[in-house]
This record gives C-alpha cells, structure tokens and sequence, in this order.
C-alpha cells in the first residue's frame, strides 16, 4: 500500500521543504521506495537534491495539466530508492491554468494513479500558500505532516491550515488525515522555544511527534551541497534527528513497525 503524504504549512520558512527532502532520504536509508514531489514553483526540493533546474525538463505541472505522465518525469537521485518529480516555474501561474478544468482539484491525485504501486512513499512538498497546488496535494494525499518553526505566532498559522484541512475533508478527501506536527528549528536555549513546545502539545496532544528537529548549522548547509543532511553529515544532530521522525512515520502508518 502506497503511502501519500503532503507537506504543508502556508507560512514560510518553517523548514516545509528541508523536512520533505530529510524524511524522503532518511525513509529510502531504510530500503523504503519513495518518491518525493516539489509542488513549489522557487524549485527548492530539487535543488536540495542537487539538480539544476536548467539541466532537466521534466517537470510536476505537464503531470498536473495532464500534457504529460507522472513516469516520463520522474528523476532519479543520488539517494538509493529516492526519485524525484520536480517543479518548474510554471506552477506559479497554476491556480489561473486550472480555472474552468473539470475536476481542477483532483489532477494531480489522477495524473498520479498509474505510478502508485512504484512506491512505498510518496511526499508532497506543498508551497507556502493555500492555493490550488496545495490543495491538489490535500485532495491526493492520506495524510499531512505540519512542519512548524518554534517561534511566537506559530500556532496562529497552523490554525488555520487545520480549518483548511478540515474543510478538504468534509468536502473533497474524507480519508485526509492529519499525521502529525512536527517541530523545528528547535533551540532548547531559548525559554520561547519552550513555551512553544508546551502550547502545541497542550493543543493538539499525541499527533505531535514526540521528535523535534533542532536548530543545526548542518542541516541548513546540506541544500547548498545537494544533499539531504543524512548524506552530508550523518552525525548531525539534525541528521539524526530526521531518522528519528522517519521512524515515527513509519510507526504511524504501517502499525507500529520499529525501524530504529
């Protein structure tokens, strides 16, 4: 059975695509076959990868406009059983594209039907909007994983993405669940990041992962090298700490396999 995840949060900078890119890795690090999506027209999952957008053509808007197949676009990349369908900058203007198109909301859950047994994995990494792409991912998806950066107006945002997730729900995805929310860019130093820690898991108790992802210089190095932080230093407390999330994902979608 394939797993769909999205990666979602409409602010930025909370460590959305770094989470999809370490996750994918570290799942592939344990013979998972994944697959991981870059919906972000900037590119930047592709990048961390170590791709150039100007050497490929391949590109996640033909798949969703349906010019094109899922499989023809798929990239391999340096991370055994992790492959890649990229983005462009084309998806910027995809909310207008899609207007009028029949089932504008379901095409990239269809464009992706025949590639489905391919993969143990497959990770949506959304932009920093709540647009069609994102919501194109929450339509396709089984559930989301919300990356959230401790800082003081962090639980505002996610309020309102959990009402959007709520409302693809009831109306569009009745099996889209939330899988959990992740914490990052986590400074045990600061008593805000403390206070954070305690507010989020006061709101939204056991789907928090019990992991956080602490603030870690190599973790932020490791896209400018192409590299997930597992492949550029495997040490990292970073590093670390996304195997220690994959594990979490894969206790909570296979029935509490251990894979530690």
């Amino acid at each position: 059975m394939t797993r769909i995840i999205a990666f979602a949060n409409q602010k930025g900078g909370v460590g959305k695509t770094t989470t999809a890119i370490n996750i994918g890795a570290s799942l592939a690090a344990i013979k998972k076959r994944v697959l991981l999506i870059d919906l972000d027209s900037q590119g930047n999952a592709g990048t961390g990868l170590g791709f150039v957008r100007a050497s490929h053509q391949q590109s996640a808007y033909g798949v969703i406009m349906g010019c094109a197949n899922a499989a023809d676009n798929i990239l391999s990349t340096a991370v055994p059983g992790l492959h890649l369908l990229p983005s462009s900058q084309a998806l910027a203007g995809l909310d207008l594209d899609l207007q009028g198109m029949e089932n504008a909301e379901y095409r990239l859950r269809d464009a992706l039907a025949p590639i489905l047994e391919h993969y143990d994995y497959i990770l949506l990494d959304c932009p920093p909007a709540l647009g069609m792409l994102t919501l194109n991912a929450l339509t396709t998806a089984d559930s989301v994983i919300v990356p959230l950066q401790c800082e003081f107006f962090a639980l505002e945002g996610i309020q309102q993405l959990m009402q959007t997730i709520t409302t693809v729900k009831q109306k569009w995805n009745p099996n889209l669940e939330v899988l959990g929310v992740l914490l990052t860019m986590y400074d045990k130093r600061y008593g805000l990041t403390h206070a954070v820690d305690e507010d989020v898991r006061k709101t939204f108790g056991d789907i928090v992962f019990k992991t956080v992802v602490p603030r870690n210089v190599r973790v932020s190095e490791a896209p400018s090298h192409g590299k997930p932080a597992l492949f550029y230093d495997f040490k990292s407390p970073g590093a670390q700490a996304y195997l220690r999330v994959a594990t979490e994902v894969v206790q909570r979608t296979e029935g509490g396999i251990n894979v530690a």
